[in-house]
């Protein structure tokens, strides 16, 4: 989907390089190119790859096992450069997707003024708003990713990323401060919310919908600190009757529960908006490196396991621990035994089907994310209420335990316990770089993290200790972008 070349990812023609005279007049062209989009997401640098693993792998979740592919070893090892391929692809693929909006944007208005038919404007409507919504998405993962965390008091000095917000006009910019890019990520949701019919919110949605503008909006409002706006969105969702948590202890079937069939299945009440897969589309394989049974079929070969200290953050009764990890037979000649990561498993159909293994359709938003964001809120709000950002905590865990699962937050631990719970339900989901850096000195005092070897781990990485002011928590400026010609590009501390 990406291809990576001398000059700047930024000025790229989108989709197939219709040139723009000849693209996009009609009804079919404007949702031809709307579907383009869609499937730009399922790209393996985004969702189903490189944006949901890395960030999660970078840090102490995982350990990287004695022999193993060297996939993703220099993010593991924290040899990050300009010039690695998945900084450049993330970038790259974002942006390409951001250009085939503004494609879309910029010609929709003809399209709409030669439209005649009624219900097909009403559509061209969601359309738009589906198309704001995603541009606003891709700016705020470019902003997770290449950019400092967030603070009220300094963002209109820091650097935040080039606002290429026209396809036509390809002159060089330089990056907009770090205020201005999160305001364009507000401009487009507001645009997003605006056009999208909340009636057509429905639960495990392969399309953007009001509920999926309302997550992003709840998000990108807890990393601005703007804590009554993440309650105010976050609270839209929770209230919402087109979504309810997964039980974890409730049988869908007779060996599996509801919230086992969403990572088996790719279906559940509480998945907000996800990246539709067919066994013909699809994109990568997050189970991969976790598991690897493709390689012959017999044994496992993980690339990475799970932290010890990660398993023993789930307590008896939390079913999280069965739905996401079991040991299995490992292929390698020291023996490995170890807790294995299943959750990517795959999508059963898909396995018994057409034997993809491993392959699951990512779900960026899912309402268990809502609780959290809500209950953060509650407690780092100047006057916080550690009262209900409990309840918040004790409504998802309630879903998840089989017994216990009662929790307090007070002062004195609520970024921890909100830290260990992000890890319980969001293992590998791709959150706990942008968690660190953005909580900065607030958790463990800005120690950051240390790893300890643990069995048949590979040696180099596996006592990295990194401070939560280093600057490899941004990854650095593709090279390509600030070396290209005329480029405004300013590099990070890190490039």
């Amino acid at each position: 989907m990406v291809a990576l070349v001398s000059t700047s990812c930024l000025e790229k023609l989108p989709g197939s390089a219709i040139p723009q005279k000849d693209a996009m007049k009609t009804f079919n062209d404007a949702e031809q190119t709307v579907t383009g989009i869609y499937a730009l997401l399922k790209s393996s640098a985004l969702y189903s790859g490189y944006l949901t693993i890395l960030p999660d792998l970078q840090t102490d979740l995982v350990y990287a096992v004695d022999g193993y592919s060297n996939t993703y070893g220099n993010f593991w090892q924290w040899k990050i450069r300009s010039t690695s391929a998945e900084v450049e692809s993330v970038y790259a693929s974002l942006y390409s997707i951001i250009a085939n909006c503004n494609f879309y944007l910029e010609r929709i208005g003809g399209v709409m003024a030669a439209t005649t038919s009624d219900e097909q404007l009403e559509t061209l409507d969601i359309y738009t708003g589906e198309v704001y919504a995603i541009r606003a998405l891709c700016f705020s993962e470019l902003l997770k990713c290449y950019c400092k965390a967030y603070d009220p008091a300094t963002a209109q000095n820091e650097l935040g990323v080039v606002l290429r917000t026209t396809y036509t006009d390809a002159q060089p910019l330089p990056r907009a401060s770090l205020y201005d890019s999160y305001e364009q990520v507000l401009r487009d949701l507001e645009r997003a919310e605006e056009l999208l019919d909340e009636d057509d919110d429905a639960y495990s949605s392969a399309f953007i919908t009001r509920a999926a503008a309302y997550a992003l909006h709840a998000r990108v409002a807890l990393y601005m600190q703007d804590w009554d706006a993440a309650i105010d969105y976050s609270t839209r969702l929770i209230e919402s009757k087109k979504f309810a948590l997964s039980s974890a202890t409730q049988y869908y079937t007779d060996s599996m529960t509801y919230f086992d069939y969403m990572w088996n299945y790719d279906v559940a009440t509480e998945i907000i908006w996800r990246i539709g897969f067919t066994t013909t589309s699809y994109g990568g394989a997050l189970g991969q490196v976790f598991l690897g049974f493709n390689n012959d079929y017999t044994y496992y070969y993980p690339d990475y396991v799970p932290a010890q200290w990660v398993l023993d953050l789930y307590a008896q009764g939390d079913m999280r621990y069965s739905s996401y990890f079991y040991t299995l037979p490992t292929g390698y000649a020291h023996g490995l035994q170890w807790p294995l990561l299943v959750k990517y498993f795959g999508n059963q159909d898909f396995i018994s089907n057409n034997l993809i293994y491993h392959t699951v359709m990512p779900k960026p938003f899912r309402l268990a994310e809502q609780y959290l964001i809500r209950a953060e809120a509650y407690c780092r709000k100047p006057s916080p209420n550690y009262s209900a950002a409990s309840n918040d905590l004790m409504a998802l865990r309630s879903t998840r335990f089989t017994s216990g699962g009662s929790i307090s937050l007070s002062a004195n631990n609520c970024i921890e316990q909100i830290a260990d719970e992000r890890v319980r339900e969001l293992y590998m989901e791709g959150f706990r770089l942008h968690d660190l850096k953005r909580w900065g000195t607030l958790y463990r005092n800005g120690e950051g993290f240390t790893r300890t070897p643990q069995s048949n781990s590979l040696s180099e990485g596996s006592s990295l200790s990194v401070k939560a002011d280093d600057p490899l928590f941004v990854w650095p400026i593709p090279i390509h972008e600030i070396e290209a010609p005329g480029s405004l590009v300013q590099p990070n501390e890190s490039n």
